[in-house]
């Protein structure tokens, strides 16, 4: 007989059995009323189909609520499952929670260009290339530069440059992208060039480009998404998707957190289109993670030191893999403390037998930092949290209900065990909106 999971649903008094399919290991993992003999794998042997659910087109958001604190709040407390509205929030939250924003601002990075002959070409700006990799002086570089990016509808582009006239204050403008190459990943290397030459290319995506909205959602942006698909505390440009689990917050919502004495943070991670990328790989050894850029000041890491140890609430998913990458970066640097470049593998954690605590590692990334004689650290993560993962610095999680087969639910997974399909099975029961423009959820385990 299959283990059964049963999950306290507060709204029905009732209990939802959930079958765990068979592995050839087992783990004993403790939960709050019950002893459960879960099996596990290695996160790299995972397949991908076991965090499959059926999602109806019909409960994919399509577009933001008017008031962004009235999307609906699915609090997963210990396994027992409660509705409440996001304006709910400040009530749900244990005592003295830090709660932790990711503050990027998603750039206006799909640029619809066209061919001579008048053929529409898009142009996806992923990453920049030349003459700078970092992201903020390349969205600096005036007169010209190379980035990585998907193309759409190219097949019929052949040579020479496609070009998008546009206006800036009030005076033409026009940009020319030409395709350098195209690498086996299917993304090209695209040159562009501009006039006037004096503009930074982060204006040109201001003037001339679009919102880089979810391609589930089949839509063209419009002005609404301008102000609605960014958070209201979004301050450095970079990502081409927003942190979604952000976007319910409001100004006067931050202020009653304050006011009831949650702690707020914020760290930067930009987020990369590999967030839309599906797994195509039958387990997870073969999907590759995308390197993401994360910028956090000491500040933070002193305010993270200070607050050990009460709760750490990540809001979104990439707020809670910056916090986790940042344990990963410092207990690198207590084993090796001369590393050239800051960076997390996709597999690191799972591969590294490390015994370094929270406090040695935060502790090592100030050190750094003051070694380099900086307030900013800058690095970069390809983690991947999966089942099997052991959470460092986040006790919990504020995020949106996402796609099936999604890295996304490989994390909320790791972070609630078996119960997250008694979470999603409730929120499709009960009418809660899915993906990006959708409902929220606070996920607080054991």
């Amino acid at each position: 007989m299959r283990p059964q999971v049963r999950t306290e649903v507060a709204d029905s008094g009732k209990s939802r059995p959930q079958s765990l399919a068979r592995r050839p290991t087992f783990a004993l993992v403790f939960y709050p009323s019950y002893l459960l003999l879960r099996p596990m794998l290695p996160p790299q042997q995972l397949r991908i189909q076991d965090f499959h659910y059926d999602l109806p087109a019909a409960r994919i958001a399509p577009e933001p609520l008017p008031d962004r604190a009235a999307s609906r709040l699915l609090v997963s407390r210990a396994g027992v499952l409660t509705d409440k509205t996001f304006r709910d929030l400040p009530g749900e939250l244990p005592p003295h929670t830090l709660l932790i924003f990711n503050d990027t601002q998603v750039v206006r990075a799909r640029l619809l260009a066209k061919r001579p002959t008048g053929g529409a070409v898009e142009l996806f700006c992923l990453e920049p290339v030349a003459p700078h990799r970092a992201l903020e002086p390349a969205l600096q570089q005036t007169g010209a530069a190379t980035w990585r990016c998907l193309v759409g509808n190219g097949r019929r582009w052949k040579d020479g440059p496609v070009t998008l006239e546009f206006s800036f204050a009030g005076q033409p403008a026009t940009l020319w992208a030409e395709r350098q190459a195209v690498e086996e990943s299917g993304e090209s290397l695209i040159d562009f060039r501009w006039e006037p030459s004096s503009l930074p290319f982060a204006e040109v995506l201001r003037a001339a480009g679009h919102l880089p909205l979810p391609p589930y959602l089949h839509r063209p942006d419009t002005a609404t998404d301008a102000v609605r698909y960014q958070t209201v505390y979004a301050a450095h440009e970079g990502a081409v998707a927003a942190p979604t689990a952000g976007l319910h917050f409001t100004p006067e919502l931050l202020q009653e957190l304050t006011q009831r004495g949650t702690a707020l943070g914020q760290v930067t991670l930009h987020v990369g289109a590999g967030t839309f990328q599906p797994v195509k790989a039958e387990t997870m050894a073969d999907h590759p993670m995308h390197a993401e850029p994360i910028i956090v000041q000491a500040s933070l890491l002193r305010q993270l030191l200070a607050h050990r140890p009460h709760p750490v609430i990540a809001v979104g998913t990439t707020s809670l893999r910056t916090l986790e990458s940042l344990y990963w970066l410092g207990a690198g640097l207590v084993r090796q403390p001369d590393q050239p470049t800051l960076a997390v593998a996709q597999w690191q954690p799972y591969e590294d037998a490390l015994t370094v605590t929270p406090e040695q590692a935060l502790h090592a990334l100030l050190a750094y930092l003051e070694q380099q004689g900086s307030d900013t650290l800058e690095a970069s993560t390809r983690l991947l949290i999966a089942p099997g993962y052991q959470f460092r610095l986040v006790q919990g999680l504020i995020t949106n209900f996402h796609q099936p087969e999604s890295t996304l639910l490989l994390l909320v997974s790791a972070l609630l065990g078996p119960d997250w399909r008694a979470v999603y099975d409730h929120a499709l029961a009960h009418g809660y909106r899915f993906l990006s423009y959708g409902d929220s959820s606070l996920l607080l385990p054991s």
